[in-house]
């Protein structure tokens, strides 16, 4: 008997019989499928990881989406709020990202509507310069991880330009802009 003949003989059976073996892979849990249920079930360790693993991705969508620091802070804290509030809904057809992308979208919606209800188109930050010109706290601390300077001014340029050429899109392009170039997702 050689060791080739088992594996062979199962592998026939596997054609002959398809639908058992995708009941069995049905039947066995995803292991993301196990974190939702944790999620669902209120698990704070299992919302600490959601959060840990999946706050800087939101943060980035929602600072390209707001283009300011701190609304793009409070939004995600407000789309992990949502999202805890709402886990026991989700129905698992998306993918646990993309049903958070859509929280925070709809998130930086809300608030742009908020201010623009009240006739407050800008926000001032507390880091913002003053009178006196001085600079802020935020540009006064250098990141000592920096290649050099002129590498990072050309970075920071060509931040600059993208960000204003972003700013010139409507709100609905600027969107899908972020959500398909930035961020990588499929239409």
């Amino acid at each position: 008997m050689s060791f080739g003949e088992p594996i062979a003989l199962r592998g026939q059976a596997e054609l002959e019989h398809p639908a058992a073996l995708a009941d069995s892979a049905e039947a066995r849990p995803s292991p993301e499928a196990g974190f939702i249920e944790r999620l669902k079930a209120g698990e704070a360790a299992a919302f600490d990881h959601l959060v840990n693993e999946r706050s800087a991705d939101i943060y980035a969508l929602l600072y390209r989406l707001t283009e300011d620091s701190e609304e793009a802070r409070d939004l995600t804290q407000e789309t992990f709020l949502q999202a805890f509030r709402s886990i026991a809904h989700f129905r698992g057809e998306a993918d646990l990202r993309t049903w958070l992308y859509r929280i925070a979208v709809n998130q930086a919606r809300n608030r742009w509507r908020w201010w623009r209800r009240r006739r407050r188109s800008v926000t001032v930050s507390l880091d913002a310069t003053d009178e006196t010109h001085e600079l802020s706290l935020a540009t006064r601390l250098v990141d000592e991880r920096a290649e050099d300077p002129e590498a990072r001014t050309l970075a920071h340029e060509r931040e600059k330009i993208l960000l204003a050429a972003m700013s010139t899109l409507a709100r609905p392009y600027r969107e899908a802009v972020v959500l398909r170039d930035v961020e990588g997702l499929r239409h």
